[in-house]
């Protein structure tokens, strides 16, 4: 069987010059980066090296850059260190309805600590409004984090707006780039934020591995205490081998990204066209221009996703009804709800998320199999029995 791989968001592949990159630091500099004899700064070059790439990435000081575990520790030791390190004695923070659980789930656990939180809606679109955002300010705010692009739909925020409005009011700006660095252009500068989390694994590096920008000047209290690695800001052994793959990851997608996205866009569009002419009575969730060019998100009447997803796999072809954090969860994707599906339309979703190993095969495979796994679906639903003939 042949099989192909379309659930790049949830993550992907370590490319092959990154897997090289980090053979060296688990077998021959092994050393610790904090330790002063060879083998130590070894490690620490190496460490160093992979702060400058990521950096330019996404246009930042290599100062700015923390390492971290992912993008979850990112995402809660911005959130958490911004409201901790704040004088005020009432503190606001605003979100949107659509992030990622790593953020939702911190803004909850922040209100149980007494934070007041507010969870700005989006539009049917999935794209939130800049001006709700600002209506949303309060005295009391203290953090706006609003995610670059959407994990589920690939909707991007209009965040160069929001981060002007933060710049205006003096409020901290975060931003949950995990899904956008490394497919499209990211400046640090140009979206104004303060913040900005990323992930090795889903721009080809290793699992375990991610980084915090923090912008220079940011009062941010440490999530974690030990001892002074990252500056200060986050202790504990440094992960050479993944601070290196995430180097390199960063170098390679830095290399190719204009490139890169155009080829994936078009093999995207492809297969959401595909999908579209030959599967009846589906649709595309969120705005179709602005969007990751990994990302399509479709909703089938009378097709229920799950059970999409085990066909689709034993077929051969990897992809995923949503947040792969969220995969065996009964409830109907809050991304879904937000932007106005029904508990059917967003139990019938389909996300398909391509990347850089993606190939032109590979999307003929998919569409030679999705017309015949969508029918024999429908064909056990009375509903889409009764659609068909007419009655």
């Amino acid at each position: 069987m042949r099989r192909v791989y379309l659930d790049n968001n949830a993550t992907t592949p370590v490319a092959p010059e990154v897997f090289e990159a980090m053979k060296a630091h688990y077998l021959e500099d092994y050393g610790n980066a904090s330790s002063i004899h060879w083998y130590g700064q070894r490690s620490r070059a190496a460490v160093e090296t992979a702060r400058e790439h990521v950096a330019r990435l996404i246009n930042a000081r290599p100062s700015e850059i923390v390492f971290t575990s992912g993008g979850t520790e990112s995402d809660n030791a911005a959130m958490v260190g911004i409201v901790e390190a704040a004088r005020s004695e009432s503190k606001h923070v605003i979100t949107t309805a659509i992030e990622h659980h790593a953020v939702l789930h911190t803004a909850k656990a922040l209100e149980k600590r007494g934070v007041k939180v507010t969870f700005v809606r989006v539009g049917s679109d999935g794209i939130v409004d800049p001006a709700d955002v600002e209506r949303a300010i309060r005295p009391e705010t203290v953090l706006i984090t609003v995610m670059h692009a959407n994990n589920e739909l690939g909707t991007i925020q209009p965040l160069e707006e929001i981060g002007r409005i933060a710049r205006e009011r003096d409020i901290y700006f975060h931003a949950d780039a995990v899904q956008s660095v490394g497919k499209i252009p990211v400046d640090v500068e140009k979206l104004g934020v303060d913040l900005l989390s990323l992930s090795a694994h889903k721009l080809h590096g290793p699992k375990g591995v991610g980084a915090l920008y923090v912008r220079k000047g940011t009062i941010l209290r440490p999530l974690l205490h030990g001892g002074h690695s990252e500056r200060d800001r986050r202790p504990g052994t440094e992960n050479v081998p993944g601070i290196v793959g995430l180097g390199k990851a960063a170098e390679s997608a830095h290399g190719r990204l204009a490139e890169e996205a155009a080829r994936v866009a078009a093999l995207r569009d492809r297969l959401e066209e595909g999908i579209l002419r030959t599967v009846p009575l589906g649709m595309v969730n969120g705005d179709r221009r602005r969007r990751l060019p990994t990302t399509t998100n479709l909703s089938f009447a009378y097709i229920e996703g799950e059970g999409f997803v085990i066909a689709m796999d034993l077929r051969g072809v990897a992809c995923s009804t949503g947040a792969a954090c969220s995969s065996g969860s009964v409830e109907p994707s809050h991304v879904l709800s937000a932007i106005g599906r029904t508990s059917e339309q967003a139990r019938s979703s389909i996300r398909f998320s391509l990347g850089r190993f993606t190939t032109a095969e590979d999307i003929s495979t998919a569409l030679e199999i999705i017309p015949a796994v969508a029918e024999r679906l429908r064909s056990v639903s009375p509903h889409y029995k009764s659609v068909a003939s007419g009655k």
